[in-house]
């Protein structure tokens, strides 16, 4: 599209192009600080979750970092636990468990994930706090950020990015550590050897955490999140949102705390601003739901707070549900509306899937065996007219000791091994066996014959698998 200057009256002749910005540039949010029931519970999940985070990698567990994702040797430890490529499923049962989570707890009370535990929302909390300990409160960084640059605005501000690039690499260091030995990683680092993928994923990470948290913040959560989008799938007029009471708190308008606001005809919001001063996304709540919205409850606890000063009631936003509020219903008729079909299946699924998977976690044999079959020798006669078919077993220790099993097979009359029945496997340790099976001539027809090997550890009658196979008799 074209642009030409306006005319000198301000009005566009009527063959005149206009251009339109489809891009709005980003107006920078200044959270103001908030404290509350709300406030100390997200920093609670702040604390809760990077302590689990930081921590995790350096407990130990019999001898070994207790979580390690070995991606080199394709183990993955997660305390007694010993994973292998195949046990797969378990992952997926675990990101279908999560998913199921998220969609009951959304349909429940919102976006509870978003507000409290999504590392989006931890990691912007705790680079805002470095924010306000180097720069100051919100009044102070506007006027910081708005005024001219001078030696005292790049000190704070070289200080503030310096702790965010800092605190970032710690994290990238961190992220890394689950997949290799953190205290190799560390020895590393101090040595200057660190390997080149380390590095990559050490500053990848890193630098993802302080531009995410640093930098974009909200516009992650309005842009970048699919959940944004989605959750009004899942929303119903019982999910349980932060939500403004229109009916009391319009028209409104300020007032002297003596005021009555029924004489002036004004409801009870004072049109202070401070629900929207304290958002993270800088949307006003007052406006109704909107996608934008992550459920932090800031705004409750600044309302709340403001409610007090001016001597009316608490409430004025809350946690509560579209029918909740347009009903005047109270909480307990608002918990019982929480049971409805689609929570109470949701809560089905959840359970029977997490018990399914949880059983065969605790049931899951630590031994694993691959049969093949040897493709160079079908079947073959040796001595004495004798029968045999070699294999190849490939027997995983999936066990922290050391295991010797013995190797046995049936299916067929007579049939035995006939070369080394048994295997010492070290601990977490895979060793292939070469297995010859011989039957006596005449015991089977020609053709294929289902059999089974059965492997079984010496001195633990738990540690025993069964594997199928097929014997091969010639014509």
């Amino acid at each position: 599209m074209s642009s030409t200057s306006p005319t000198p009256t301000g009005a566009a002749s009527a063959d005149e192009d206009i251009e339109i910005s489809l891009y709005a540039s980003r107006q920078k949010i200044y959270p103001r600080s908030v404290s509350g029931l709300f406030s100390r519970w997200r920093w609670a999940l702040v604390w809760l979750t990077q302590i689990v985070f930081y921590g995790l990698p350096w407990l130990q567990w019999n001898g070994r970092q207790a979580v390690l994702f070995d991606l080199e040797a394709r183990r993955f430890y997660i305390f007694n636990l010993v994973l292998y490529p195949q046990d797969f499923i378990y992952l997926t049962g675990l990101l279908v468990i999560s998913a199921l989570a998220l969609f009951l707890f959304t349909a429940v009370a919102g976006r509870l994930w978003c507000g409290y535990a999504c590392p989006q929302t931890v990691y912007t909390e705790i680079y805002l706090w470095i924010e306000k300990q180097v720069e100051g409160d919100r009044s102070a960084r506007m006027r910081l950020d708005q005024g001219p640059l001078s030696l005292h605005k790049f000190g704070k501000k070289w200080l503030k990015h310096f702790l965010w690039v800092a605190f970032g690499l710690w994290t990238g260091f961190t992220f890394v550590g689950y997949f290799t030995s953190i205290q190799a990683l560390g020895a590393a680092v101090v040595a200057w050897d660190l390997g080149p993928w380390q590095t990559f994923w050490v500053f990848f990470y890193g630098f993802a955490t302080y531009g995410n948290a640093g930098f974009m913040r909200e516009q992650v959560c309005k842009y970048m999140c699919p959940y944004a989008r989605f959750q009004s799938a899942m929303f119903d007029k019982d999910t349980m949102i932060v939500t403004y009471d229109e009916q009391r708190g319009e028209p409104r308008g300020a007032r002297s705390k003596k005021a009555d606001p029924k004489a002036l005809g004004l409801g009870s919001c004072v049109d202070c601003t401070l629900c929207v001063q304290v958002c993270p996304t800088g949307i006003d709540i007052r406006k109704g739901l909107q996608y934008e919205c992550i459920g932090c409850g800031a705004c409750i606890d600044v309302c709340d707070d403001v409610m007090d000063k001016v001597g009316y009631p608490r409430g004025l936003i809350k946690y509560s549900t579209q029918n909740g509020i347009a009903n005047g219903w109270t909480t307990a008729q608002m918990v019982r509306r929480g049971f409805r079909p689609r929570v109470l299946v949701y809560s089905g699924i959840l359970l029977a899937i997490t018990v399914a998977v949880g059983a065969s976690l605790f049931l899951r044999t630590p031994l694993k065996v691959d049969v093949i079959r040897d493709r160079g020798a079908l079947a073959r006669l040796v001595d004495q007219g004798r029968i045999e078919n070699v294999y190849r077993l490939q027997v995983m220790n999936a066990t922290e000791s050391a295991q010797t099993f013995r190797v046995s097979a049936s299916g067929l009359p007579g049939i035995a091994v006939a070369s080394e029945a048994s295997v010492a496997v070290l601990p977490t340790e895979v060793r292939s066996l070469a297995v010859r099976l011989q039957i006596p001539p005449g015991a089977a027809e020609p053709g294929s014959h289902p059999i089974h090997f059965e492997v079984q550890a010496e001195g633990d009658a738990r540690l025993q698998v069964s594997e199928k196979s097929v014997f091969l008799v010639p014509r």
